[in-house]
């Protein structure tokens, strides 16, 4: 195998972006074991990493018509992709809204005192506390719904609403604390 140069990584990448079968084979072959170290070092699991470098690779090749052997060394470019897809994969998974919190912020609802039914008393605990989250102010309302009922992250909720992700998670934040207050029966205000 003839050593990489840039008129060579250059039209490697050429042909990953037309779909070359063996072109995409060969940057394979070339850099999965590299970008997997990377991502074994960085990901929480094995399975997680594995998953970054399908990731990575389906992100090279639809980005493949971009690659400038005048700016970086492919593998430099190839690093550099994986690396930012790596920040942007845990920055998700931290974004995501831990249900933990909701948990702790519902535990102050009142709960059934007969052992009788426990899906009956889920039931009366559920209607319970979306009697309390209807009494938040109206942003409050929508992102407590939109986190902890459609699984959306916050940033998500801020892109749909156009607003700030700071307000997005403030309004988060206090809808918690008013929701772990101690008198649920008290009619919330902004």
């Amino acid at each position: 195998m003839p050593l990489p140069s840039a008129e060579n990584d250059l039209d490697l990448m050429q042909r990953v972006a037309s779909d070359d079968a063996d072109a995409i084979a060969g940057l394979y072959d070339r850099f999965a074991s590299l970008v997997y170290r990377m991502a074994y070092q960085s990901m929480p699991t094995r399975s997680d990493a594995e998953d970054v470098v399908q990731e990575v690779f389906v992100r090279l090749w639809r980005t493949a018509g971009r690659y400038d052997p005048k700016r970086s060394a492919l593998v430099t470019w190839v690093m550099l992709l994986a690396r930012r897809h790596m920040v942007d994969r845990l920055r998700r998974v931290k974004a995501r809204v831990k249900t933990s919190a909701l948990q702790e912020g519902l535990s102050a609802a009142p709960v059934a005192s007969d052992q009788g039914h426990p899906s009956m008393e889920q039931d009366e605990r559920f209607v319970a506390v979306m009697q309390r989250i209807e009494k938040l102010p109206e942003l409050q309302q929508t992102v407590v719904k939109r986190a902890y009922l459609n699984g959306h992250t916050l940033k998500q909720i801020g892109k749909d609403l156009n607003i700030p992700l700071g307000t997005i998670k403030s309004a988060l934040s206090r809808a918690l604390v008013r929701l772990r207050e101690k008198n649920a029966g008290e009619e919330l205000t902004a």
